[in-house]
């Protein structure tokens, strides 16, 4: 192996921090004290960024939640609030893990003075979905097998955002889960027990945030 060869190789594992003695072997090679500079500073980021994209490739794609009734950080229109006919938007959702078994599907509001309120639960959405249409009814258990839980009002399925008339917008969280299984609760279940029952199952989680006010 050259000299210059063996003094990169040496700069690329850390190997060195800079003595009278490697000036001296740096001289001996002929290159410059600058160009070893400028290699101890800008390898570690090269080969970190090589590691990364690596790591990304590995991890595969990414859940991706998507609404075509709002923009992502967007105002949710009226139509699916308190203020008007308080129908659920649509949803989509694409690049689910290959183990995914079932969905579930979190819709909360953070910001109220008592904390995060439940608008919605929805649970063991078949394997196969990749959608939720407009409007979804609020029975129990839905055509396609699905559970929904209680939401703030006490009530089974959707309600849409009410924040206090007034005041600043609220932020309202679409929360998607890919599981390895079904959560086999029965309908109307509580927010902590669909997250129970999530827990050790979820391979992957994407999330959709719109904003309300008055």
């Amino acid at each position: 192996m050259g000299c210059r060869a063996r003094l990169i190789g040496h700069i690329a594992l850390g190997g060195w921090t800079l003595k009278k003695r490697d000036l001296r072997r740096i001289a001996k090679c002929g290159v410059g004290v600058a160009a070893v500079f400028c290699l101890m500073f800008y390898l570690p980021f090269f080969l970190g960024a090589r590691g990364q994209e690596t790591q990304q490739k590995e991890t595969g794609p990414v859940l991706k939640l998507t609404s075509a009734s709002f923009e992502a950080d967007g105002d949710i229109p009226a139509k699916y609030s308190c203020d008007g006919t308080n129908m659920s938007p649509a949803l989509a959702w694409a690049d689910a893990p290959a183990a995914t078994r079932s969905f579930a599907l979190i819709m909360d509001d953070p910001d109220t003075p008592k904390g995060a309120v439940t608008h919605w639960l929805i649970y063991d959405l078949p394997v196969g979905a990749r959608s939720l249409p407009e409007g979804v009814p609020t029975s129990k258990k839905l055509a396609d097998g699905s559970m929904q839980g209680k939401n703030v009002r006490g009530k089974s399925g959707y309600t849409g955002p009410c924040p206090e008339k007034g005041g600043p917008a609220h932020h309202y969280f679409f929360k998607l889960y890919a599981l390895d299984a079904k959560t086999n609760l029965k309908p109307n279940a509580k927010k902590e027990e669909l997250e129970g029952a999530m827990k050790g199952h979820i391979l992957a989680k994407a999330e959709l945030i719109g904003r309300f006010k008055h």
